[in-house]
């Protein structure tokens, strides 16, 4: 798999990739790039430590940040938990029994996964997109969409999204939804129930499919700031706690902050923040 983004578009302004700018990096060369930033920024990592709240007591400039790990006291925290934190899963999957597998996007990895010949693919943003185009070859597959997007070059789209105002559907950047049939996808309308084996569509057409892929999004990694963290309306980066930032979630940022090119704005901005804090 590949970013839908080009090198210039997934990389810090300072610590550009090397190589060709217009290339697509691989997911393995990202993590590789991160693991470069990371040393060479000096950063030291904490794995295996999660966040579970973070509060301001009286009327102090101390936070209490409260970990698996115990309770720290700092005058900043930073919430970098990212925009795709948790995987979103229909509340109809339960119901759901099929004789293949039943994976969320973020689980898939190859074609082989998926053992039996048929596949329902529930979401047409990007990554339904993508794995709809992966698995045409080699299985019969149905993609379910909810909202239809438009086609546009990511490119175009990425010099033009930080300009853009409101939430806007993404556009889809590979295959139209045309060029998916012509493979023989098979689309169809949101998925409206499922019960038992069967599947039904919002136009009631039913489908029994052998394996579910759920290309469904995800949930911010904020639950675990309070509720007085939100402001409205939203400032970049800010929130209604003295001394806490969250960087890398649209609903903080604005649109593009959950991007590499874009999180730099959200770090810039939480750096002057700190740096000018009384």
């Amino acid at each position: 798999m590949v970013l839908l983004s080009d090198a210039r578009h997934s990389a810090l302004p300072s610590l550009p990739f090397l190589g060709d700018q217009r290339r697509r990096p691989r997911v393995d060369e990202m993590i590789e790039y991160l693991s470069y930033v990371e040393g060479d920024l000096g950063v030291k990592t904490v794995w295996g430590v999660r966040a579970a709240g973070v509060e301001r007591r009286g009327s102090g400039s101390v936070l209490h940040l409260s970990t698996t790990e115990g309770e720290v006291q700092t005058r900043n925290v930073v919430c970098a938990t990212g925009a795709s934190a948790h995987p979103r899963i229909p509340t109809w999957v339960a119901d759901l029994r099929v004789p293949g597998v039943v994976l969320h996007s973020s689980e898939y990895l190859y074609p082989r996964q998926v053992l039996t010949s048929d596949v329902l693919i529930v979401g047409g943003g990007n990554s339904g997109v993508q794995l709809a185009r992966e698995l045409a070859p080699s299985h019969a597959v149905t993609l379910a969409v909810r909202t239809p997007r438009r086609h546009q070059p990511a490119a175009r789209y990425l010099r033009r999204q930080f300009l853009a105002r409101g939430p806007r559907p993404e556009p889809v950047f590979e295959d139209s939804y045309e060029q998916l049939r012509d493979a023989g996808v098979r689309i169809c309308p949101a998925v409206a129930k499922a019960g038992k084996s069967s599947v039904t569509f919002v136009d009631g057409t039913v489908t029994t499919p052998s394996s579910v892929i759920l290309a469904t999004g995800f949930d911010p990694g904020d639950d675990w700031l309070p509720d007085s963290a939100r402001i409205d309306p939203p400032q970049r980066a800010m929130t209604g706690i003295p001394g806490l930032f969250v960087a890398g979630i649209p609903q903080y940022g604005g649109r593009g902050s959950d991007t590499i090119a874009g999180v730099w704005r959200d770090a810039t901005a939480i750096a002057r923040r700190i740096i000018e804090r009384p």
